[in-house]
């Protein structure tokens, strides 16, 4: 159970409901970090736009930016964004395989020379940014321009924010339907 309690649709403002209703039509559920940081609107507000910025603007796929949050999550053990991020990896194209496999990317053949460079840097900012050496960015320069490693970087970066605000809440992983957003029109935007 979460150390801090999840507040439900319900119980939030409207604009926070606003934030809710988009998260359930993105994911059929409104993750408990999300409910969590409800406490404080302002964060959760301004969490919500940074966190949009990194996956969805820029360059750097989506898909292999969730690819990497996936690895980051995995080297921190966090079973609620393993649940959440692992899902949307699948629905944007990595396979099962690839997914439950992601620690041995070095030996794998169905990862590029430019998905190995991104895996190796979220496992390395991920254990120690410190020992990201010359050759490792050299080798991230062969694949991506400076603004691609900045978005890298911010998507490894959030998420080991994220990774270690929920394990220390030792929040769970969240349910389908889960977040009380069960109002008419999130209910219409899921049934397309």
């Amino acid at each position: 159970m979460s150390r801090i309690s999840r507040l439900d649709r319900s119980e939030v403002t409207p604009d926070m409901a606003a934030l809710y209703d988009k998260a359930f039509a993105q994911r059929g559920n409104v993750p408990n970090m999300f409910r969590v940081m409800a406490h404080r609107p302002e964060i959760f507000a301004t969490m919500q736009a940074h966190f949009a910025a990194v996956l969805n603007t820029g360059t750097v796929p989506t898909k292999l930016k969730e690819l990497i949050i996936v690895r980051t999550s995995q080297v921190n053990e966090t079973p609620c964004c393993l649940a959440s991020h692992t899902i949307l990896a699948r629905n944007l194209g990595w396979t099962d395989e690839q997914l439950a496999h992601l620690a041995e990317w070095r030996e794998r053949s169905d990862f590029s020379p430019s998905e190995k460079a991104a895996l190796h840097l979220a496992e390395t900012v991920t254990r120690d940014p410190h020992a990201v050496t010359d050759e490792q960015f050299a080798e991230l320069r062969n694949f991506y321009s400076e603004g691609e490693i900045v978005e890298l970087l911010c998507a490894i970066g959030l998420f080991n924010y994220f990774n270690r605000f929920n394990n220390a809440l030792l929040m769970e992983p969240t349910k389908p339907g889960e977040g009380g957003c069960a109002t008419p029109a999130a209910e219409a935007t899921m049934a397309r």
